[in-house]
Order: C-alpha cells, then sequence, then structure tokens
C-alpha cells in the first residue's frame, strides 16, 4: 500500500494525463485487476483517473463483473445527494454495499462462480458470452434478493447488513430492473447514448419492449420510459411513451397511472433546480451557475408543455404555475438589483441636477465585481426570461443599465480628453473595466467602439 503523501503525488499526476492516455492507462490496470494482479495499486491509479474518464468525453470503459452486474439498472444510477429513497433513482453509494451483501451473504458460490466466468472470458475477448453469462447471474440475482426483502425476518437482517433502509430500498429496485435485465439490454441497443430525438421507428419499439414486460414482469413495465429518459437528449421526450400507451395528450390521465413515473422525474429535477435557485444569497451570485440553472429549468418546462396538454386545473399545470412563479419571483428581485449594482460599482456625482459620472474618487473593487456579476445575469437571461415569467423586469433592467453604461462611457471619453491628471488617471483605471461592462450589456461592437473613442481622446490630450 502506497504512503498516503505518495498516493496523493500520483493521483495528482494521474488527473492532469490525456484522455486517451488516460483510457488506455485505466484499461491497463483493469485487466491487471482482473488477472488478480497485486503490484499495482489498482484503486489509487482509477481513483486518480476518474476526474479525466468523467470530463464528458465517452469511452468505452473495460467491462469488470460488478460493470456487468450493474448494467440493467445503470441508467439509474445517481451522485446526486439525497434525503430520501426516490423512485427510478438509485444511489451509486448504494452499489458497493449491495454487491458485497450478494456475494458474501446471500449468494457467496454463484457469485464466486459468476466472477470467475466473467473474468475468463473478458480476459478471452468474448464479451457477448460474457454478458450472456451475467444475465443468467442477474436472473439468480434478482429472484434471490426479492425473496429475501419479501420475507419480514430475512429483510430485518437485510436493514442491518445494508445499514438502513434507503440502501434496502436501492437493492429492491435493483433486483427488479436484474429480473427485467434482457428488456433492458434491448432499451440500450435501440437508444444508444445520446440521443437526438425520439422518432417514431424508435418511439413503436420502446412500446414492443413495454409490452412484453407488461406480460412477464409488469411492475418493471413503467422503467422503459425512465431509462430512455436518461438516453435522450431531450429527456421529456420520453412523455410520448405514456401518451403513445395511454391513447391521450393530456397530463390528467397519464399523471394517474403508473406511466406518470418520468413526468413526476422531470418535475423532481424542476423542483431540484428551484431548490437550487431559491438559495440564491446577494452578494454572492454565481452568475454563470445561476444562468444554466434557469435556463435547464425553463428548457425542461418549455419541454413538458410542448409534449403533453397540461391543463392549468390539473395536478402537473398547477405544480407548473407555481414552480415557474417562484422562479419569477426570485429573478425579477435579481434584475431589480441589476442597475443599483452598476451605479455602485461606477459612482456618480451627488447632489442635484444631472448624474455625471465622479471621477473624483477610486471605485470599490468588491462593488465592481458583484456588478459585473449582475451585468452577465442581466445580459444572458435575456433569450429565456419571458419563459420563466421574468421578462418584462429583465427587459426594463437591461434597458437601465445600458442607458446609464452608455451616459457613463460618454462621460469617461470627456475626461480622458479634457480632465485633470487626477481625474484622468480614475478614469483610465476604469476604462478597461467600462469595456467588459459594454461587452456585456451592448455588444463587441460598441465596446469595439469605446476603445477607439478612448484612442482618439488620449491622443487629443497628449
Amino acid at each position: 500500500m502506497l504512503p498516503e503523501d505518495k498516493s496523493g503525488l500520483l493521483r495528482a499526476f494521474l488527473g492532469g494525463l490525456p484522455s486517451d492516455m488516460a483510457m488506455r492507462l485505466a484499461h491497463a490496470v483493469e485487466v491487471d485487476r482482473l488477472m488478480d494482479g497485486h503490484v499495482l495499486p489498482h484503486e489509487v491509479i482509477l481513483e486518480g483517473l476518474r476526474p479525466v474518464l468523467q470530463s464528458g468525453i465517452q469511452h468505452a470503459r473495460m467491462p469488470t463483473p460488478l460493470r456487468l452486474f450493474c448494467t440493467p439498472f445503470e441508467d439509474i444510477l445517481t451522485s446526486v445527494p439525497r434525503t430520501k429513497k426516490l423512485k427510478a433513482a438509485v444511489a451509486r453509494s448504494s452499489v458497493l454495499p449491495v454487491w458485497l451483501w450478494v456475494s458474501r451473504n446471500l449468494m457467496p458460490e454463484q457469485t464466486q462462480a459468476f466472477v470467475g466466468d466473467v473474468k475468463r472470458l473478458i480476459l478471452m475477448q468474448k464479451l457477448e458470452e460474457a454478458i450472456a453469462r451475467a444475465g443468467q447471474f442477474w436472473t439468480e440475482a434478482g429472484t434471490k434478493i426479492r425473496a429475501t426483502l419479501t420475507d419480514p425476518a430475512s429483510r430485518k437482517a437485510a436493514r442491518i447488513a445494508l445499514n438502513g433502509d434507503a440502501v434496502l430500498a436501492d437493492a429492491e429496485e435493483m433486483a427488479l430492473l436484474l429480473m427485467a435485465g434482457p428488456e433492458v439490454l434491448t432499451i440500450q441497443a435501440v437508444l444508444p447514448k445520446p440521443v437526438a430525438h425520439l422518432n417514431e421507428e424508435l418511439l413503436w419499439r420502446l412500446r414492443e419492449i413495454y409490452d412484453g414486460l407488461v406480460e412477464r414482469n409488469p411492475d418493471a413495465a413503467p422503467y422503459v420510459a425512465v431509462i430512455a429518459m436518461n438516453r435522450l437528449t431531450k429527456p421529456w421526450e420520453a412523455l410520448r411513451l405514456p401518451l403513445l400507451i395511454c391513447r391521450g395528450k393530456g397530463d390528467t390521465l397519464i399523471s394517474k397511472t403508473d406511466m406518470g413515473l418520468v413526468g413526476e422525474i422531470l418535475f423532481g429535477r424542476m423542483e431540484d433546480l428551484q431548490t437550487a435557485i431559491l438559495g440564491v444569497r446577494h452578494p454572492q451570485i454565481d452568475a454563470d451557475k445561476l444562468l444554466a440553472q434557469v435556463a435547464a429549468f425553463v428548457e425542461l418546462s418549455s419541454g413538458i408543455v410542448k409534449e403533453i396538454e397540461v391543463r392549468r386545473d390539473g395536478e402537473w399545470g398547477q405544480r407548473l404555475l407555481k414552480e415557474r412563479g417562484v422562479i419569477g419571483s426570485v429573478m425579477d428581485g435579481l434584475m431589480e438589483r441589476g442597475p443599483k449594482e452598476l451605479a455602485l460599482a461606477l459612482p456618480v456625482q451627488k447632489g442635484p441636477g444631472p448624474k455625471m459620472a465622479d471621477f473624483g474618487r477610486h471605485p470599490d473593487p468588491d462593488r465592481q465585481a458583484v456588478a459585473l456579476r449582475y451585468a452577465k445575469l442581466v445580459a444572458g437571461s435575456r433569450k429565456f426570461a419571458a419563459a420563466a415569467s421574468f421578462g418584462a423586469k429583465q427587459k426594463t433592467a437591461h434597458d437601465e443599465m445600458i442607458n446609464f453604461l452608455r451616459r457613463h462611457n460618454e462621460d469617461l471619453v470627456k475626461e480622458l480628453r479634457t480632465g485633470d491628471p487626477a481625474k484622468k488617471a480614475i478614469a483610465e483605471g476604469q476604462f478597461d473595466l467600462c469595456v467588459e461592462f459594454t461587452v456585456l450589456l451592448i455588444g463587441e461592437e460598441e465596446a469595439e467602439l469605446l476603445r477607439r473613442r478612448a484612442r482618439a481622446a488620449l491622443s487629443a490630450a497628449a
């Protein structure tokens, strides 16, 4: 085992490797681990490579017994922190406890045989045979888990072994999808990630899989739409399957059936975004993060409305109106602050008469940083403000900030041309900031015009 200081250095080095090199190294390490090698520190190396492997670039990972075990429920695995068990969401942190429980307590001999067979087949590069062997084990494991958790005494012991109800509930959901393993493999083959659009042909293929599961494993049937949703670039398109099955267009009928699970998950994602947006506090706003969250909320809500007829008096319609109202209220408040923060970052002279820029004092750098974040927020939200119910406030704030900035830029150019040395120095110190504000709020063309005017003013002053 490596000392902690050397492990840290190794992880830091591995985290900086190019993607292709990291993938090749991970493959070699996993092969060595399959061959029961004991020289390399497998876990330390893979942990160091994980940031590169999870960088968003799709890689074909080396199959392992545990990875194949997870295949039927891999599309519902989540790393999002939770306070309670949510349907169709299995915590990644539950995988290892359940695997150890199955391999050590429930079916040690069967698991040992499965691991040995799969390792041998993978090393022989017989992946199809390894998957077929995994399919046999899925049925055995799913059946055993379900039978164990059905018995009250065994369930109590399992709760202790799995350290709580949340992991136990995850184990139940894993068992359900393990028993539907062949159908899940078919869905994954029909919808290889990422699927840009759920067309008519794919939709009817999913309908066939759903109908088969209704006959063989009806509890798993609603998961067809869930697995499809997690493979689509536009997850709300998965609502087309419930619409096809329920033969309706509105949300009222779908929300009352087990096929409403997709809608509930989508609304759950919107609620998570709403919670994050509600947690924003002035002045520590992260404009980029907030814009991404609001844009994601708008995309989800608009996608749902596009796919189904959401009745204003229906359950989903009421939730959608409420959540949009909450987001709109939060963003209204932030929009109102935008012009105020800009005025604080670029001071004006006090007293009656026109508000001229004040170059007699240095602006507060902290105020400037806050104002930049608000400028980015106001300008960046223009495309989706109306859909999130804060379009009017966004437009008002944007117009006010543009008008203020243009007046300030006129005063700045004038100061650069005719001001006294002290004020001119302060104006020059503000110039780059004003250019940045101009780019954000008005555009690069006007920013370039400001740069040319400033150069001309300085030349005239010289």
